[in-house]
């Protein structure tokens, strides 16, 4: 067996613990955005973070007549596709975070945020690529790493470029979630791959 077929079924129970942490933070956040945002507009969800909000219909109205009566309200855009995230309707979600891009190519949390939703709509090089677009804006984002770390390790399979991404998170920002949250793959993997080195015999080469 491949050193990293190994790594990957080991690491795979902290990933779905990581993933849990990370889509419940957002939506955490992104329900805190549109209290503070919205005020006119029927209230968010309040649904579990581990389980995917449901989708405010009345609220998702409102959201949208701002939207089209007012071509430039990034804000509109980014609640709507808040929502959708956290309904996990990814594709409606892109659509709208990539109209707030477009209005405001400089707000990082939504790029990030649109990268994020690009890997769980199963396409992780789109979601890299908005990560780089998000690390050109501010190249000490954490979240970005953090999330760029999982779509490497488990959208690509990309070991060394996860590790990589989550000692930054630990670099810049120890202590906090994110940090602990990385620290905690990066001792799953390290362990998994290790116990795997000391029990492959000299000719094991697959």
């Amino acid at each position: 067996m491949r050193a990293d077929a190994v790594v990957f079924a080991v690491g795979g129970i902290v990933f779905g613990l990581i993933v849990g942490w990370v889509v419940g933070e957002q939506q955490a956040r992104h329900r805190a955005e549109s209290v503070a945002a919205v005020t006119a507009a029927a209230p968010v969800s309040s649904a579990p973070a581990d389980q995917p909000a449901v989708l405010d219909d009345d609220q998702v109205k409102t959201l949208t007549t701002i939207a089209e009566q007012d071509a430039t309200n990034v804000n509109a855009r980014v609640q709507l596709g808040n929502l959708y995230f956290d309904a996990e309707r990814f594709p409606e979600a892109i659509r709208w975070y990539e109209a707030a891009v477009e209005l405001d190519p400089k707000n990082v949390d939504v790029s990030t945020d649109l990268g994020v939703s690009y890997y769980y709509n199963q396409d992780p090089d789109r979601a890299l690529e908005q990560f780089d677009r998000s690390l050109a804006i501010n190249p000490s984002h954490v979240k970005t790493f953090f999330n760029q770390g999982i779509v490497r390790a488990f959208g690509k399979r990309d070991l060394a470029g996860a590790t990589e991404s989550w000692e930054r998170v630990v670099d810049l920002a120890p202590g906090t979630p994110e940090a602990v949250a990385a620290q905690r793959a990066l001792d799953s993997l390290g362990a998994a791959h290790q116990a795997q080195t000391d029990g492959a015999s000299p000719s094991d080469g697959q």
